[in-house]
Protein backbone atom coordinates (compact mmCIF):
# COMPACT_ATOMS: atom_id res chain seq x y z
CA UNK A 1 0.00 0.00 0.00
CA UNK A 2 1.20 2.81 -0.98
CA UNK A 3 0.49 6.32 1.62
CA UNK A 4 1.59 10.11 1.75
CA UNK A 5 0.44 13.66 1.42
CA UNK A 6 -0.62 15.50 -1.14
CA UNK A 7 1.39 15.49 -4.76
CA UNK A 8 3.90 12.90 -2.71
CA UNK A 9 3.98 10.69 -6.23
CA UNK A 10 1.87 7.81 -4.52
CA UNK A 11 -0.06 6.84 -7.94
CA UNK A 12 3.10 6.93 -10.15
CA UNK A 13 4.69 5.06 -7.30
CA UNK A 14 2.45 2.54 -7.10
CA UNK A 15 1.86 1.93 -10.57
CA UNK A 16 5.47 1.48 -11.17
CA UNK A 17 5.16 -1.12 -8.62
CA UNK A 18 2.45 -2.83 -9.91
CA UNK A 19 3.95 -3.49 -13.26
CA UNK A 20 7.97 -4.69 -11.92
CA UNK A 21 5.17 -6.76 -9.25
CA UNK A 22 3.13 -8.28 -11.92
CA UNK A 23 0.66 -6.87 -9.18
CA UNK A 24 -3.17 -5.93 -9.40
CA UNK A 25 -3.18 -1.83 -9.14
CA UNK A 26 -6.04 -0.11 -7.50
CA UNK A 27 -6.44 3.41 -5.46
CA UNK A 28 -8.91 4.53 -3.16
CA UNK A 29 -11.54 6.25 -2.68
CA UNK A 30 -12.03 4.92 -5.51
CA UNK A 31 -11.52 1.35 -7.36
CA UNK A 32 -15.16 0.15 -7.20
CA UNK A 33 -18.51 1.73 -8.94
CA UNK A 34 -19.44 2.86 -5.29
CA UNK A 35 -16.24 3.75 -4.43
CA UNK A 36 -15.47 5.96 -7.31
CA UNK A 37 -19.06 7.80 -6.87
CA UNK A 38 -17.92 8.30 -3.41
CA UNK A 39 -14.53 9.98 -4.41
CA UNK A 40 -16.65 12.29 -6.56
CA UNK A 41 -18.39 13.27 -3.15
CA UNK A 42 -15.79 13.50 -1.33
CA UNK A 43 -13.40 15.51 -3.79
CA UNK A 44 -14.52 16.97 -6.20
CA UNK A 45 -18.53 18.42 -5.25
CA UNK A 46 -18.40 21.58 -3.48
CA UNK A 47 -19.50 19.81 -0.79
CA UNK A 48 -17.85 20.70 3.02
CA UNK A 49 -19.23 16.86 5.08
CA UNK A 50 -18.50 17.22 8.51
CA UNK A 51 -15.60 15.43 9.92
CA UNK A 52 -17.62 12.27 10.39
CA UNK A 53 -19.08 12.00 7.36
CA UNK A 54 -16.34 12.37 5.34
CA UNK A 55 -14.73 9.45 7.54
CA UNK A 56 -17.70 7.32 7.26
CA UNK A 57 -17.60 7.92 3.49
CA UNK A 58 -14.22 7.27 2.80
CA UNK A 59 -14.82 3.90 5.13
CA UNK A 60 -17.71 2.83 3.18
CA UNK A 61 -15.66 3.10 -0.31
CA UNK A 62 -13.05 1.10 1.31
CA UNK A 63 -15.26 -1.62 2.81
CA UNK A 64 -17.02 -1.70 -0.74
CA UNK A 65 -13.41 -1.92 -2.39
CA UNK A 66 -11.68 -4.70 0.34
CA UNK A 67 -15.14 -6.38 -0.81
CA UNK A 68 -14.94 -6.50 -4.58
CA UNK A 69 -11.48 -5.91 -5.26
CA UNK A 70 -8.68 -6.65 -2.40
CA UNK A 71 -10.17 -9.62 -1.17
CA UNK A 72 -11.15 -11.44 -4.61
CA UNK A 73 -7.55 -11.00 -6.01
CA UNK A 74 -5.75 -12.15 -2.62
CA UNK A 75 -8.30 -15.11 -3.00
CA UNK A 76 -6.58 -15.98 -6.58
CA UNK A 77 -2.95 -15.54 -5.24
CA UNK A 78 -2.26 -12.16 -6.64
CA UNK A 79 -0.42 -9.30 -5.02
CA UNK A 80 -2.10 -6.09 -4.66
CA UNK A 81 -0.86 -2.57 -4.76
CA UNK A 82 -3.01 0.19 -3.76
CA UNK A 83 -2.53 4.18 -3.72
CA UNK A 84 -4.26 5.27 0.14
CA UNK A 85 -5.61 2.74 2.59
CA UNK A 86 -6.04 2.59 6.26
CA UNK A 87 -3.46 4.95 6.73
CA UNK A 88 -4.99 7.96 4.83
CA UNK A 89 -7.66 7.93 7.01
CA UNK A 90 -5.80 7.72 10.16
CA UNK A 91 -3.93 10.62 8.84
CA UNK A 92 -6.04 13.08 7.61
CA UNK A 93 -9.43 12.68 9.43
CA UNK A 94 -7.88 11.31 12.71
CA UNK A 95 -4.51 13.63 12.87
CA UNK A 96 -5.70 16.64 10.31
CA UNK A 97 -9.49 16.77 11.23
CA UNK A 98 -8.71 15.88 15.13
CA UNK A 99 -11.59 12.28 14.82
CA UNK A 100 -10.41 9.79 17.66
CA UNK A 101 -7.79 7.32 16.07
CA UNK A 102 -9.10 4.41 18.20
CA UNK A 103 -13.21 5.11 16.96
CA UNK A 104 -11.04 5.41 13.65
CA UNK A 105 -8.71 2.19 14.23
CA UNK A 106 -12.34 0.48 15.41
CA UNK A 107 -14.65 1.17 12.03
CA UNK A 108 -11.81 0.74 9.74
CA UNK A 109 -11.23 -2.97 11.50
CA UNK A 110 -14.91 -3.82 10.76
CA UNK A 111 -14.70 -2.16 7.21
CA UNK A 112 -11.86 -3.92 6.06
CA UNK A 113 -12.62 -7.19 7.90
CA UNK A 114 -9.55 -7.09 9.38
CA UNK A 115 -7.33 -6.71 6.30
CA UNK A 116 -4.11 -4.86 6.73
CA UNK A 117 -1.24 -4.26 4.41
CA UNK A 118 1.65 -6.35 4.75
CA UNK A 119 3.67 -3.59 3.69
CA UNK A 120 3.11 0.42 3.70
CA UNK A 121 5.07 2.74 1.48
CA UNK A 122 4.84 6.26 3.07
CA UNK A 123 6.09 8.56 0.37
CA UNK A 124 6.98 11.30 2.53
CA UNK A 125 6.63 15.10 1.17
CA UNK A 126 6.98 18.87 2.65
CA UNK A 127 4.23 20.54 2.02
CA UNK A 128 6.02 23.29 0.73
CA UNK A 129 7.15 21.03 -1.91
CA UNK A 130 3.89 19.41 -2.06
CA UNK A 131 2.02 22.82 -2.96
CA UNK A 132 4.71 23.74 -5.94
CA UNK A 133 3.44 20.23 -7.34
CA UNK A 134 0.16 20.95 -7.33
CA UNK A 135 -1.46 23.00 -10.17
CA UNK A 136 -3.34 25.33 -8.34
CA UNK A 137 -6.09 25.57 -11.17
CA UNK A 138 -7.73 21.97 -10.15
CA UNK A 139 -7.42 21.58 -6.75
CA UNK A 140 -9.57 18.60 -5.25
CA UNK A 141 -11.48 19.68 -1.85
CA UNK A 142 -8.17 18.34 0.60
CA UNK A 143 -5.60 19.39 -1.79
CA UNK A 144 -6.95 22.89 -1.71
CA UNK A 145 -6.99 23.23 2.39
CA UNK A 146 -4.55 24.91 4.29
CA UNK A 147 -0.94 23.90 5.38
CA UNK A 148 -1.82 23.23 8.65
CA UNK A 149 -4.34 20.27 7.97
CA UNK A 150 -1.60 19.08 5.16
CA UNK A 151 0.90 19.56 8.16
CA UNK A 152 -1.46 18.04 10.69
CA UNK A 153 -1.72 14.94 7.77
CA UNK A 154 1.69 14.80 7.12
CA UNK A 155 2.94 14.48 10.59
CA UNK A 156 0.30 11.97 11.32
CA UNK A 157 1.69 9.76 8.61
CA UNK A 158 5.07 9.86 10.15
CA UNK A 159 3.96 8.94 13.21
CA UNK A 160 1.90 6.01 12.20
CA UNK A 161 4.95 4.76 10.52
CA UNK A 162 7.73 5.40 13.71
CA UNK A 163 4.62 3.09 15.79
CA UNK A 164 4.65 -0.03 13.15
CA UNK A 165 8.49 0.08 11.56
CA UNK A 166 7.77 -3.38 10.61
CA UNK A 167 5.51 -2.46 8.48
CA UNK A 168 5.73 0.90 7.44
CA UNK A 169 8.73 1.91 4.97
CA UNK A 170 9.42 6.11 4.98
CA UNK A 171 10.47 7.14 1.76
CA UNK A 172 11.74 10.43 0.52
CA UNK A 173 9.35 11.62 -2.37
CA UNK A 174 11.95 14.51 -3.19
CA UNK A 175 13.19 14.18 -6.97
CA UNK A 176 12.61 12.59 -10.03
CA UNK A 177 10.11 9.72 -10.43
CA UNK A 178 12.88 6.99 -11.49
CA UNK A 179 15.12 8.08 -8.16
CA UNK A 180 11.71 7.90 -5.70
CA UNK A 181 11.07 4.13 -8.08
CA UNK A 182 14.41 3.10 -7.04
CA UNK A 183 14.15 4.11 -3.59
CA UNK A 184 10.54 2.41 -3.23
CA UNK A 185 12.35 -0.85 -4.32
CA UNK A 186 14.89 -0.70 -1.96
CA UNK A 187 13.17 0.01 0.93
CA UNK A 188 10.44 -3.39 0.26
CA UNK A 189 13.24 -5.38 -1.46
Amino acid sequence: MFEGGEAAGKSTQAALLAERLGAVLTREPGGTAVGDALRRLLLDLPLAPVPKAEALMMLAARAQHVAEVIQPALARGADVVCDRYSGSTLAYQGYGRGLSLTELRDVDHWATEGRAPDVVVLLDLPVSVARRRLSSSHLDRIEAEGDEFLERARSGYRHLAAADPGRWRVVDAVGPVDEVAERVWKAIE
